[in-house]
């Protein structure tokens, strides 16, 4: 089984950046193993249909981004079966967020969607121009991590924690993709580019 972990955001927009952000801290911190299975991460930003080619050749699919959801408090942390999506999460956030649930929609219509669950966070802040989380959407980092190793656990994953790099340490560079679909696998941390000589 090949599973795809896919952060979705714009980093410039403040707390709408989570989902690339959460994908970065993970691949940066920890590495994932499973006798039979494929664990690939990688950030999607914005890009919704144009991922249509790369979800559609995974079985599973873990999509972390921001969701709308009616009544609820900024930081409130969601994780469900896209098909089982409680009542309360109405998808209209922003707008890479209606457009990823465009997305999934036509996939399933298609019949090339995988089995996708869904790591939300309600946001506090989306502001043109602004790198970096709102104290609530940090805070709630701890539980978005706990959620997806219990959930990966559950699969038959071992994880080994290689780094204790925090969040906020990631994200002045997080508007370069750091997770592209040449370096995405779960069993290495992120290939830093090296200065070279040129004289």
């Amino acid at each position: 089984m090949k599973v795809l972990l896919l952060g979705i955001g714009n980093v410039l927009y403040a707390d709408e950046g989570i989902g690339v952000h959460f994908v970065n801290y993970i691949h940066e911190n920890y590495r994932f193993s499973h006798p039979e299975h494929e664990l690939v991460m990688l950030d999607g930003g914005t890009l919704a249909q144009g991922l249509t080619p790369i979800i559609s050749q995974y079985d599973s699919l873990i999509v972390v981004d921001t969701i709308n959801a009616a009544g609820c408090e900024p930081g409130e942390v969601y994780f469900f079966d896209f098909d089982q999506a409680p009542p309360e999460v109405d998808w209209q956030g922003s707008a890479h967020e209606v457009e990823m649930l465009q997305t999934l929609t036509m996939m399933e219509m298609l019949g090339d969607r995988p089995h996708t669950m869904v790591l939300g966070v309600t946001p506090t802040v989306i502001e043109p121009m602004t790198l970096g989380l709102t104290e609530r959407i940090a805070a709630a980092v701890p539980l978005m991590e706990t959620t997806l190793i219990n959930h990966l656990e559950k699969l038959g994953w071992q994880h080994e924690r290689i780094s204790h790099t925090d969040i906020a340490d990631l994200i002045p560079q997080s508007f370069k993709p750091r997770l592209s679909m040449g370096d995405r696998t779960s069993g290495h941390a992120p290939r830093r580019q090296e200065t070279q000589d040129t004289d």
